[in-house]
């Protein structure tokens, strides 16, 4: 009797509850629409960073991100990869060797960071093949080869088919040199890579340093980046057995992570006082509401309705409000993120500035069930819990006052 008498209230005056429901289901809808977005471009921009040049995570020896030595190595690479790739959610995982070196051309030298890679597996993981803007990306059989970024080309001033010397220090401590073929120039986007990173075949590369068949880290990509740090326990227990460590996308990237941190506390201020914001306005007008009913309340005292009964009532009708504004506002908030997430919003431009943080020009909105429910939850809930000022209100009233109010 209690639920019906609440419905039947909340509709006695239709203007003031439309204009409840609709500040209610406004709110909800901008959060719902907003940390769909936002997460959904950390999601871009993690998986793009990570797709450029790193994986989505990787496995190396103990201490070789913060010292990359060459002489830090795997020596069973072939062995942990085909334990890696028996996991579903892994697709593909390929070892690298990576060394400090100076390119040469002519007079003219620069230090870079050249990788030896799988030419078969690098599509795969990392997007520096298909973004060769001059030449061609690695293939299977290449050797005396090397493709470039094309600041560092521009630096060296090579072009595709000119030779470039290679001078670095082998894993047992000598002179590594080689001349290789310039075959392809990417372009990243990302300046700090497209200076000073280049690839080469990573069985010419472990010839040259002197490696002995073993490298500095195996890398590992999956269909999403989430599907990845479900297995993180599973990925550190193998690397473990390896005698390894396992890096996640936060420890390879600090410095996203950092940037994305620090905007998610920017934002959760602005959404804090969006939600504090729109409870205060509703809660106003439901205790303005409920001090015009005093007369009304004093009444259903007189005629033996407790005070506790009514609270409940009133409690009751502030929560049958919050949850049809709330339901309206996740609705519209989901339509808005799926429309968005097919068509994408584009900033136009913000591409270079995007391209530096690893972002596409064009950016779509992620749903999940955190996503759509975190805000709207948190106003139902503050909502509900703001009830007790009114609630309590009605347990103070006496039947004779409060019918002469």
């Amino acid at each position: 009797m209690i639920a019906s008498l609440a419905w039947r209230n909340i509709w006695r005056q239709p203007t003031r509850t439309a204009l409840s429901l609709i500040g209610m289901a406004f709110a909800a809808m901008l959060l719902v629409f907003m940390l769909s977005f936002q997460f959904g471009s950390y999601d871009s921009m993690k998986e793009n960073m990570l797709r450029i040049n790193d994986g989505f995570g990787q496995i190396q020896p103990p201490g070789y991100k913060a010292d990359p030595e060459i002489t830090k190595v795997i020596h069973d690479p072939d062995g942990l990869i085909r334990e890696l790739e028996s996991i579903p959610q892994i697709t593909t995982a390929s070892a690298r060797a990576n060394g400090f070196v100076l390119l040469a051309n002519g007079e003219r030298s620069f230090a870079a960071a050249v990788a030896g890679v799988d030419p078969a597996k690098e599509n795969r993981i990392t997007r520096i093949p298909s973004l060769i803007k001059q030449g061609r990306a690695l293939r299977s059989g290449d050797s005396a080869a090397i493709v470039l970024g094309d600041a560092l080309a521009r630096n060296l001033r090579l072009k595709v088919g000119d030779q470039v010397t290679l001078l670095g220090s082998g894993m047992d401590g000598s002179v590594a040199a080689d001349v290789l073929k310039v075959i392809g120039i990417f372009r990243t986007g990302v300046p700090e890579i497209d200076r000073q990173i280049a690839h080469m075949p990573l069985d010419r590369f472990r010839e040259t340093f002197v490696m002995d068949g073993a490298v500095n880290e195996v890398a590992i990509i999956g269909r999403t980046l989430g599907d990845i740090l479900k297995i993180e326990p599973r990925l550190r227990k193998i690397a473990a057995r390896h005698d390894a460590v396992y890096l996640n996308w936060g420890e390879l990237q600090p410095a996203i992570k950092q940037a994305i941190r620090l905007d998610m506390t920017t934002a959760a201020l602005m959404y804090a006082t969006l939600v504090i914001v729109v409870v205060f306005i509703i809660l106003n007008t439901l205790y303005m509401s409920v001090l015009e009913r005093t007369r009304e309340f004093g009444v259903l005292l007189a005629v033996g309705m407790k005070p506790g009964q009514i609270g409940r009532m009133v409690w009751m009708e502030i929560i049958f409000l919050s949850l049809v504004g709330v339901g309206i506002g996740i609705a519209l908030g989901m339509a808005l993120a799926w429309y968005f997430g097919q068509v994408g919003i584009t900033f136009e431009g913000m591409e270079q500035i995007f391209s530096q943080w690893g972002l596409p020009s064009r950016i779509y909105p992620r749903m999940t069930p955190f996503r759509v429910l975190a805000g709207p939850t948190a106003i139902l809930v503050l909502i509900a819990l703001a009830g007790v000022i009114p609630y309590r209100r009605v347990l103070g009233l006496e039947p004779v006052e409060a019918m002469n109010a």
